[in-house]
């Protein structure tokens, strides 16, 4: 290994040409061993371009790369993989008839020799449970089965086990929610602490001030800051140098829609679609946008999928403007109104064999009927999106979406669905690798559609995203639908507490059961803020003992039997002097200091309260223990 702060890898004045596109026009990178270097630029700058240079799946047309002191011309993946060199790519590159396990030692079955299948299930468990996926993600299951979140953690994992000595992470958090963020971000500080080179290429501009230590900014192919240090950036300055120009603030205040008043445009109850999902519950209305939040594997893909007729559905029903609503297929919910931007771009909404014009209307030829295509009279709605989208229009004849950068082709699918003026917009991860400026762009477009009436439906890994562009948040854990919070009483930490699936908490509920049978009465576990506490979860033993809430509801101290006990947040038992109950609220942390909220007990009117120092120790402990 190098030491720390040895250059391991320099390219320079790399050019790279596509069908007589420009995609790297004397590009520059110095990578240094013991680094977290972020690689930034809008869609289209050729980050992933010199990426794929460098990790061997493309070859430069010019210019020159050195890695460890000596000329360095890769000719395949294979060889970058020997020399040290991997890439976890935005687009996995996984095989989908494998299982997790083959696919996370895929490099290792193409060399000679013998595999202990038993050492590989052993050390793929290991990586697995660094990411936190130890129950998540099952050895045997074929990846085809995965959600494209759980297939870039398997992604992640691959590149772990190969313990390169220069890996380039390509928007490894696009689809990661923010607990798996910080696992990942704890994996990449002990790969840099062990001296290994790590290359980060994202658009999540917290995330590069959270975790890098130097930046180079690319533009048009050509590389336009190299090696700047990230603390000496402020965030305007690097959307500055990525655009080339000021953006004003991404996330404008959402406006209280006006018909969340009224009858609802999508009502949904009790929503079955084994097995994720299990029970879910909301109302959408005309000129909302509403997030459905939740952790990889809470259900959030299958239930939209299940309302499109994209998936099964086994129980519950389904109400669109006010009547029955049952879609057998897309087809029909195309036709009812509904539009769905999937979160896998590639395998579920590009066609690759068609023209970008006939991927763009694509959604007009599943609602359309009758003779002939229906194009000439959507021309001036085209050119009008194209404009709004900052489209170039002759790029609509391209033979391949696939030639665009991910941001346009996110545009290109926005704009299918745009056309059809739909009722009801459903965006799966509408941001998903895709720059600060489309990102910009794209919650304008949403906004205003919104506000012309169209009911939206986001959602997002990303909490900042969910929080900054939604009126209200459905909150989702394993399946169901578990709170229906509106987005101003919310800030990220709130949102990941309540989405923290209910299956990892068996010690916790456990706690809480004992806390409440024992003593007869209530526990909860709860955000309390200023004036308000948010459930993550209750138990009651004894009715008398009920605080007025349950999981996942918001309500104000005032509106809850146990007030003055929330309002006080004592070291020792508090009366209520309306109810009469007593109640003792303990404030718990993480092994790691994080505010993790707090544990309640809550006893009846009458009952006298044990000493509250050795509930409060033991509460402490105990709960330390369970998260």
């Amino acid at each position: 290994m190098n030491p720390s702060g040895s250059v391991l890898l320099e390219a320079q004045d790399i050019t790279k040409n596509f069908a007589g596109t420009k995609a790297l026009a004397g590009a520059r990178l110095t990578l240094n061993a013991g680094e977290v270097h972020a690689l930034l630029g809008a869609n289209g700058a050729g980050k992933s371009t010199l990426s794929r240079v460098i990790s061997g799946h493309v070859r430069r047309d010019g210019g020159t790369i050195s890695y460890k002191g000596r000329p360095l011309d890769l000719k395949s993946p294979r060889e970058a993989l020997d020399v040290g060199i991997a890439m976890v790519m935005q687009e996995t590159s996984l095989a989908p008839d494998l299982s997790v396990l083959e696919n996370i030692f895929l490099p290792r079955l193409g060399q000679p020799g013998w595999l202990s299948r038993a050492a590989m299930r052993r050390d793929a468990a290991a990586i697995l449970s660094e990411l936190g996926q130890d129950h998540g993600l099952t050895l045997d299951v074929e990846v085809r089965e995965l959600s494209a979140a759980q297939r870039q953690l398997v992604e992640i994992a691959k590149a772990l086990a190969l313990e390169s000595e220069l890996i380039i992470f390509d928007e490894p958090t696009a689809s990661l929610s923010p607990g798996e963020v910080e696992r990942l971000f704890e994996i990449i500080t002990r790969l840099k602490a062990s001296n290994r080179a790590i290359v980060f290429v994202s658009h999540r501009l917290e995330e590069v001030f959270a975790i890098t230590d130097v930046i180079t900014v690319m533009r048009e192919g050509r590389t336009v800051a190299a090696s700047v240090e990230t603390r000496s950036l402020s965030q305007t300055d690097l959307i500055r140098l990525m655009v080339g120009r000021e953006l004003g603030a991404i996330y404008a205040e959402p406006a209280e829609a006006e018909a969340a008043r009224g009858a609802p445009v999508l009502s949904v109850r009790s929503l079955k679609s084994p097995p994720l999902v299990r029970d879910v519950s909301f109302d959408l209305h005309a000129g909302e946008i509403l997030g459905l939040g939740g952790l990889v594997g809470a259900g959030r893909s299958e239930t939209v999928e299940a309302i499109f007729g994209l998936r099964p559905r086994a129980g519950g029903t389904l109400t669109l403007a006010g009547k029955p609503f049952a879609p057998r297929r897309p087809a029909e919910a195309i036709r009812a109104g509904i539009g769905l931007v999937a979160e896998d771009r590639r395998s579920q909404s590009i066609v690759p064999d068609l023209s970008v014009k006939e991927n763009l209307l694509l959604a007009h030829l599943g609602r359309h009927r009758g003779f002939g295509l229906g194009y000439g009279r959507l021309q001036t709605k085209i050119d009008e999106l194209l404009a709004r989208l900052e489209l170039p229009a002759h790029r609509l004849m391209d033979d391949s979406l696939l030639n665009f950068s991910g941001g346009m082709q996110q545009k290109i699918i926005i704009a299918r669905w745009l056309l059809l003026e739909p009722k009801v917009l459903i965006l799966d991860e509408p941001t998903k690798g895709v720059d600060i400026g489309t990102r910009s762009s794209i919650y304008a477009i949403l906004r205003d559609i919104a506000a012309a009436g169209t009911a939206v439906i986001v959602i997002s890994s990303e909490f900042e995203e969910l929080l900054g562009l939604c009126h209200r948040i459905i909150v989702m854990s394993d399946g169901a639908s578990i709170a229906d919070v509106p987005s101003a009483l919310l800030d990220e930490e709130k949102l990941t507490l309540l989405a923290a699936p209910r299956s990892s908490m068996e010690r916790n509920q456990r706690l809480l059961d004992a806390l409440a049978s024992e003593h007869r009465g209530a526990a909860f576990w709860a955000i309390v803020d200023d004036d308000r506490v948010f459930c993550l979860n209750a138990v009651t033993a004894n009715a008398e003992a009920d605080p007025a809430f349950h999981a996942g509801s918001t309500p104000r101290f005032g509106e809850t039997r146990i007030g003055a006990a929330l309002a006080a947040r004592a070291q020792g038992f508090v009366r209520d002097p309306e109810s009469g109950l007593s109640s003792l609220v303990v404030e718990v942390k993480s092994p790691r200091g994080h505010d993790l909220g707090a544990i309640g007990l809550v006893l009846g009117p009458g009952r006298e309260p044990p000493p509250a120092e050795a509930i409060r120790d033991a509460i402490v402990e105990q709960f330390r223990s369970t998260v």
